[in-house]
Formats: C-alpha cells, sequence, structure tokens
C-alpha cells in the first residue's frame, strides 16, 4: 500500500493506493502555523483501519521551506564570498556579504591566492556580529572546491560553533549569484526542516509505520527523506509538480495537456508534452533571488474557490463582479463569511460539496448588489473566473514557448501547435474546467478522482537525480558537480586519456550516476537515466590542440512508479 498526502493552502489531501488503484481519500483543513498536525491527520484519516507493516511507501508534499521563505522566518546567514577578478561587489544585492580575496579560473586552476589573514580578520568579524551560521562560495568553487575547503577550515579553528555550508556542495552548476542564493536559502532553511523532518520521523514511530519516507521536490521527483534535509530548498514548491504528476498519473501515456489546478486559494498551471511534464530552464526564484533549483515549469495566480466575490462601482450606473486576489476563509456555503465561485458553482449544480441553501442565500445577497437575476449572477461569477484563468494560460504559453525544452518539442513534432487537453486537479476542477477549455479551444479532462489528483502525484512519483560531470583532459582531472570533489582520470578505466571520446564521457557519467543512485537507494531507477546535455570544447594552446573540456548532464526523469497502474 503507498499513501501520498499533499498540503495546499486551504486543505491536506491524502490518498491510499492498494494494488495500482485509489483504495481510500481524506481531506483536513490545512493549519498554516502547524503543518505536521495537518500532515499527520491527514495520515490517521487515509490509514484508519489499515495495519501499520501494510504499508510500502509514504510520500509527503510540503510547504514547509516556501512558506518558512515567504514568512521571512529563516535564520540569518553570514555570505563569504570569493568572486574573483571582474565582478563589482557593489552589482550583488544579497545581504550580509563578507568578500575575500583569491580567485579560480573557469576550469579550476588556481589565479589568485587566498589571503588567510583576511580570512580570519573576516571570521572574527562575523562572530562579532553575532552571525551563528555561514555560507562559503567561491566562483568557480564547483570546479574546485579548494577554497571553499581551506575557509571552512580556518572557521573550524576560529570559530567551531558556526554552522558552515559550502557552495561546491550545494549546487555544481555554472552561475554564481544563483550558486549564492542556493547555498544561503540552504544555510537559512536546514535547521529548521531538520525539525521538521525529526517530528516527521517521531510521529510515524509511534505509529509503528516502518515504510520507507519520501518528500516530493519542486522538479516531481521524490527524494528519501533523510537524504532531503542535505537539500532542503528542493522541497520548495512541490504541491505544483504534486499536481502535475497526479495529472500524469491520471490521464492516457503520451499526452500533451495544460495542468490546471485549482484550489481554495491559488491556481496553479503546468505543462505536460508529450507525456513529459516541461521543466523550467531558469531556476525557481525565492525570496526574490534565482536559484539553482531544479522546477517544473509552472505558475500560481492567487484565484482559486474561496477567492472573495465583490461588486465594484465603475461608472454611475455601471457594475462589475471581481474576485480575488484575497481569500476570507471557505466558501459561504461551506460555512464562511463570504460570497465566492464555490457558491456560485453549488448554486448552479456543477459541484456536489456545499449547502446548497447557503450558496442561493450568498448569490442572493451579490445579485442584489448587482442589479441581476441570481442565476445570472453565478453565470458572470463562474465565466468571470474561467477568463482569468485561461488569460493567465495564454500570458504563460509566451513563456512557456521560450523554455528550450518546449522548443525542442515543436522541432520533435514539426508544427506549432497548442495542447489539445486542459486537465482539471482539485476540488474546485469540476465545475470551472470546461468553460476554461472552452476559451482555450481545447479539450476538458476532469479524471476520476481528481479532488485529489495531488496527493496520488505525491504517492507515485518515482525518485529523480542529475548528476553533471566535468572533464579535463588536460588537467587529467574529472569532477561531479552535486560531489564538490576533484578526481584523477588515472583513476578511471580509460585507456587513453588524451583520446577520450564523447561515447566514453557519457559511459563514465552513467556508471557514477548508478554510483549516486546507489547511495540515494534508489538503484532500481539507475538504468532509465538519460542524456539530457553532452558537449565537448577542444583546449588549444598556440597552433596545438592540448586536451579536450567534456560536460555531460545526466538525469533520472520526472515520471510513475511501477507499481501505479495507469488509465486509459
Amino acid at each position: 500500500m503507498l499513501i501520498g498526502i499533499d498540503v495546499g493552502g486551504t486543505t491536506t489531501d491524502a490518498v491510499l493506493i492498494q494494488n495500482g488503484e485509489v483504495y481510500s481519500t481524506a481531506k483536513v483543513s490545512t493549519e498554516h502555523g502547524n503543518l505536521l498536525n495537518s500532515l499527520l491527520e491527514a495520515l490517521d484519516a487515509v490509514s484508519k483501519d489499515i495495519p501499520p507493516e501494510q504499508l510500502e511507501r509514504v510520500v509527503f508534499s510540503t510547504t514547509v521551506i516556501t512558506n518558512l521563505i515567504a514568512e521571512g522566518k529563516t535564520d540569518r546567514v553570514a555570505l563569504v564570498l570569493i568572486p574573483g577578478p571582474g565582478v563589482n561587489p557593489a552589482s550583488y544585492t544579497f545581504p550580509d556579504s563578507f568578500y575575500l580575496k583569491g580567485a579560480m579560473d573557469y576550469r579550476g586552476r588556481e589565479i589568485d591566492p587566498l589571503d588567510e589573514a583576511e580570512i580570519r580578520k573576516t571570521v572574527g568579524l562575523i562572530q562579532k556580529s553575532g552571525f551563528s551560521r555561514a555560507a562559503i562560495i567561491s566562483k568557480f568553487g564547483q570546479r574546485n572546491p579548494s577554497h571553499e575547503l581551506r575557509v571552512e577550515e580556518i572557521f573550524r579553528e576560529a570559530y567551531p560553533g558556526c554552522k558552515l555550508e559550502l557552495g561546491h556542495k550545494v549546487s555544481g552548476k555554472l552561475n554564481f549569484p544563483r550558486r549564492i542564493a542556493t547555498a544561503m536559502l540552504a544555510s537559512a532553511t536546514r535547521e529548521r526542516y531538520q525539525e521538521f523532518v525529526d517530528k516527521i520521523n517521531k510521529a510515524l514511530e509511534e505509529r509503528n509505520i516502518r515504510a520507507p519516507v519520501y518528500i516530493l521536490k519542486a522538479d516531481g521527483g521524490t527524494l528519501p527523506v533523510e537524504k532531503s534535509i542535505e537539500f532542503p530548498v528542493e522541497t520548495i514548491f512541490s504541491g505544483p509538480a504534486a499536481s502535475t504528476i497526479g495529472a500524469l498519473a491520471l490521464t492516457s501515456e503520451g499526452e500533451t495537456s495544460v495542468v490546471v489546478d485549482i484550489g481554495g486559494t491559488t491556481t496553479d498551471l503546468a505543462l505536460i508534452l508529450s507525456g513529459k511534464p516541461l521543466l523550467a530552464s531558469k531556476g525557481v526564484k525565492l525570496g526574490g533571488f534565482l536559484t539553482h533549483v531544479r522546477a517544473f515549469a509552472v505558475r500560481s495566480i492567487a484565484i482559486g474557490g474561496d477567492s472573495v466575490v465583490r461588486v465594484k462601482d465603475l461608472d454611475p450606473g455601471t457594475k462589475q463582479i471581481t474576485i480575488g486576489p484575497d481569500r476570507a476563509g471557505p466558501a459561504y456555503c461551506m460555512g464562511g463569511k463570504e460570497t465566492t465561485p464555490t457558491d456560485a458553482l453549488k448554486f448552479l449544480g456543477l459541484i456536489e460539496v456545499g449547502n446548497p441553501e447557503r450558496a442561493s442565500e450568498a448569490i442572493k445577497v451579490t445579485a442584489s448588489e448587482l442589479g441581476k437575476s441570481e442565476t445570472e449572477t453565478a453565470s458572470l461569477i463562474v465565466d468571470r473566473v474561467s477568463q482569468m484563468i485561461a488569460d493567465a494560460v495564454n500570458e504563460m504559453f509566451f513563456e512557456w514557448e521560450q523554455e528550450p525544452a518546449y522548443r525542442v518539442w515543436e522541432v520533435l513534432q514539426e508544427k506549432n501547435t497548442r495542447p489539445e487537453n486542459v486537465v482539471g486537479i482539485g476540488g474546485g476542477a469540476k465545475g470551472l474546467i470546461a468553460e476554461i477549455a472552452k476559451k482555450l479551444n481545447a479539450n476538458p479532462v476532469i479524471p476520476a478522482h481528481a479532488e485529489v489528483g495531488n496527493a496520488i502525484g505525491a504517492a507515485v512519483a518515482r525518485p529523480t537525480l542529475t548528476l553533471n560531470l566535468h572533464i579535463d583532459t588536460e588537467q587529467k582531472v574529472y569532477s561531479v558537480a552535486e560531489e564538490g570533489e576533484i578526481v584523477s582520470l588515472n583513476t578511471t578505466k580509460f585507456k587513453n586519456l588524451n583520446k577520450i571520446s564523447l561515447d566514453e564521457a557519457e559511459t563514465l557519467a552513467a556508471d557514477l550516476l548508478r554510483e549516486r543512485a546507489k547511495d540515494f537507494g534508489i538503484s532500481e531507477y539507475a538504468n532509465e537515466a538519460e542524456i539530457v546535455n553532452s558537449e565537448v570544447f577542444n583546449v588549444v594552446n598556440g597552433w596545438y590542440t592540448t586536451g579536450r573540456l567534456f560536460d555531460v548532464n545526466m538525469q533520472i526523469p520526472a515520471g510513475l512508479i511501477p507499481e501505479w497502474k495507469r488509465r486509459e
């Protein structure tokens, strides 16, 4: 049996899957002040009367990190930066930054040594300023982390109580500012996330649940909960990822669809191209900073089933319906105090939840303010919400069409086309998707169990893993960006280090990914890894080629675990 739990802005959804099919579902109100309570309440509701030893897998989609960053509750971090030449430190907008001399070139060769007296002075200043944690990030540190490691050693000697984060261990990708942001946010959230994980483990232990526990990531993949502590910021935006994987699980294989997840507070949009969710080429933006966190190309808009409906006066004698962006609790028909789109949907008989008398009462009040009939008012509300979401989808397409993966997909399709389906996920989907699809000239699809599609997505998402390999044959070294270690090529099985082929480099990447997958406990998916990108460049000195640079990017892509039986 598999359990998936997704924390949403309004409700926390849970699903129990047995033999590839939905066995039971549950919905509880989300306690924003205590997400753990919501997760455990949903867990208990969906697993009631189920012997814990029958559970095989538990997956959580959580907004813990997202909320910490959005609410400004992260810990302060001293940023110890080694930017090297060519960068004006004043151009960075990162808070609490301390700059050091020293530099590596793009191949990881030292071109400017560290000033250890300066480092010790900086460490003393950081301690005196009251920082309890610091992130050490060197430009091109992922090609040679020796500067970061030496600064770490001095920190350990001079300020042993300081919690340290090293940039090359958080992200091995190029783009110094994004690596700074990723390291900063990892350091700022790690301790609180560790506390959250500890509480989850304790709660599961109390329930005698021994099944492997995973956390859903922004790229739609799962990560063993203990490993997720090393990469806390990768768990952000897991809600949109859950809805995307849920749509993938609940629709036919290989289809191209817009995913519209309509919750109580927000609506999340995503795109599936020929059965593969579209990944954003740029990292996620968090707290105003672009990061290296992989994520689906998604957008959230502040409109949902519980958004407040108001009547706004325009010119004399002219009134207009406005919706959101705020939410004042549940819909009126669900015990709330304000008219919402959910009330309009209930009044028109488009959804089953809610009290019909209270829905009529809410629409009657709004219709009176608007000066129209109740049926006309409810229809206007539904049309307005549908148009707002359809407009957001059209706007999103301008961004999606700039994504490299989308452009490759268009080339393979040999035509410029829009998705044929609009897949509705979430509690508000049933009453709105038909109208949204009509406005987008697409087919409406509301799969079975769409109301808990996010939880299904969490339950059946398989692990993902990336590996970026860089080989420098002139220096006779290679490095894996995610590992932060420089390794001699003499340790490999290459017969001729001067004549390594791209095929051989890709084979090494595949072998290293298998080792990394084994370390993460997900070896069974390693053979499904695919090459995302591979390049080779000649190193020329004078008139001669003296070496070659290889860059190979591999991934275990997002997808579904084999235990799930996809519906056709």
